[in-house]
């Protein structure tokens, strides 16, 4: 698929919005590696399990993802000899260990065929995850439940500390008037335990300074009373270093052979955690998926509307149906500017792509779309300062491509064809362009205001008119499609409704004269 159609047509914003549904960050960049493919095995596969997976999730209202945490990392350290887990890494391990479990229980009571293969790699291990969760928690502290060993340590070290404090607490009290700071406490510096005392008392307190106040009248001095007992902490402090480096090395060891398990599991809650995010978009457009179909068939889309719009639009999204009986291959849609045309062709690329990438797409039941092997757009201001192209250079540009590479199999979407250059060689290269199409077996859907291209509907071409109202009375856009009927441009009454003066309006409307005058008045009197 060409990545250019793919941007033109802000596939990538679509599928931000799919992925801002998933739970975990890993869901959210499995939903936005997505890309158009032409497997129609897969693709089908993935429709299906979308919406199984949304139907699953419509059973069940209260119930959500579990969450599931970022382990790529930590998995691949893991399966390296020799290497320990932290604290909080192990604390991952086991809220993986219990996402896995949640979710294979809920799988267990629909028994969903097609969710089998995430099912299939579920892992779970209430007793490993149990022992995780007395030795660890959510910030990476090791637990005092962790080891009969560690409890014990850290009883003494706590007895330790309150000994030193209230030891330093009576050495305090007890200083002379002249080497006491008042309402002095206990403090600490570098880890060692230090009470304040007056710069002029410092000889007779003895010991190491450790720190001094920020105008130096006042010294924190550790007396040396505390230095034996704070090497006896220390000593406490290294027996728990130990410990705690014995717990995490004994538990890497029990997960380390565990390695595949753990990973493929992790990797299935990905999986699960990206389908139900493409569900719940579904769900949020209100989405049927398509019916995959041979080109050859004809292809349909009901209750089309543009993925994007449904995300920003304050205002209901008025849809669209559009039929493509078998031999009809070309599109000409025409209609006022400002009446939705580029946004109708954006629309009908990203149902494509987005299907075909395993997305089910914002069309209603009944919608019947084939699998296209390329997708080619131009939509839009081209124009490329840095590479000194005019606008109706880039677009030459992408015809370029579109003629060397779109045949049958491809979807070829063209925006205001003609436009940029004189009008009369803008309108023969567009008709040229589409009879080639025609000729190549392409499908394409294309618009324009050129009333040339309103007149290529001829029979054998496979080429059909279609058009996006426009209510004249209000002189506002309906985005009603129409198939079978070009459109009117409504140039001159958007102008007369801006204020454009009327000699101004008069003599325009008496130049234009011949083909384009005519089928606006015949269109009018359709």
């Amino acid at each position: 698929m060409s990545g250019h159609a793919l941007t033109v047509l802000d596939f990538h914003l679509a599928l931000e919005q799919v992925a801002g549904r998933a739970t975990s960050h890993a869901g959210r960049e499995a939903v936005l590696l997505l890309r158009p493919s032409t497997d129609l095995e897969w693709v089908q596969r993935e429709l299906t399990r979308v919406s199984e997976t949304q139907t699953f999730l419509d059973t069940r209202p209260t119930w959500s993802v579990p969450e599931i945490p970022d382990c790529i990392e930590l998995f691949e350290r893991l399966a390296v000899e020799g290497s320990v887990l932290d604290g909080a890494e192990l604390y991952r391990v086991g809220v993986s260990l219990g996402s896995g479990g949640q979710l294979a229980e809920a799988l267990d009571v629909e028994a969903v065929e097609s969710l089998a293969f995430i099912q299939d790699r579920l892992y779970s291990d209430s007793e490993l995850e149990a022992r995780i969760a007395k030795t660890t928690d959510a910030s990476g502290e090791i637990l005092d439940s962790a080891s009969a060993d560690l409890r014990r340590i850290r009883k003494q070290l706590r007895g330790a500390r309150n000994r030193i404090v209230r030891k330093l607490e009576v050495f305090a009290a007890d200083l002379p008037e002249r080497v006491r700071v008042a309402d002095a406490s206990v403090g600490i510096r570098d880890g060692r335990y230090v009470v304040p005392v007056r710069r002029e008392g410092k000889r007779d307190v003895g010991g190491i300074v450790h720190d001094e106040s920020h105008t130096g009248a006042t010294l924190f001095v550790e007396p040396p009373m505390a230095i034996e007992l704070t090497n006896e902490l220390r000593s406490l402090e290294q027996e728990e270093v130990r410990e705690i480096h014995r717990i995490l090395v004994e538990i890497t060891g029990v997960l380390r052979p565990l390695h595949p398990s753990l990973t493929a599991s992790w990797e299935a809650l990905v999986d699960f955690d990206g389908l139900a995010a493409r569900a719940k978009a579904a769900a949020d457009w209100d989405a049927y998926p398509p019916d995959l179909t041979p080109e050859a068939e004809g292809w349909s889309i009901v209750q089309g509307r543009h993925p994007l719009l449904l995300e920003n639009s304050e205002t209901p999204v008025v849809p669209f149906d559009l039929s493509m009986e078998p031999g009809e291959r070309i599109l000409v849609v025409s209609g006022p500017n400002t009446g939705g045309k580029s946004v109708f062709l954006k629309a009908v690329g990203l149902i494509a792509s987005l299907t075909q990438s395993g997305v089910v797409p914002p069309v209603g039941e009944g919608t019947r779309l084939p699998i296209f092997d390329s997708i080619f757009a131009d939509i839009g201001d081209e124009q490329s300062i840095a590479e000194s192209l005019s606008t109706f250079s880039a677009h030459l540009a992408i015809w370029k491509g579109v003629v060397e590479g779109a045949g049958r199999g491809s979807l070829v979407l063209l925006d205001e064809m003609g436009t940029g250059t004189d009008p009369a060689e803008g309108a023969a290269l567009s008709r040229a362009l589409i009879e080639h199409l025609s000729d190549r077996g392409a499908t394409a859907v294309v618009t324009s205001h050129l009333g040339a291209l309103k007149c290529l509907d001829t029979e054998g071409r496979g080429v059909v008119n279609a058009s996006l109202q426009f209510d004249p009375d209000g002189m506002r856009p309906t985005y009603e499609l129409v198939k079978g009927r070009p459109g009117r441009s409504y140039g001159l009454a958007t102008a007369h409704r801006l204020g454009i003066p009327a000699p101004v309006l008069e003599r325009a409307e008496a130049l234009l004269a011949g083909g384009d005058a005519s089928m606006d008045d015949l269109l009018e009197r359709l």
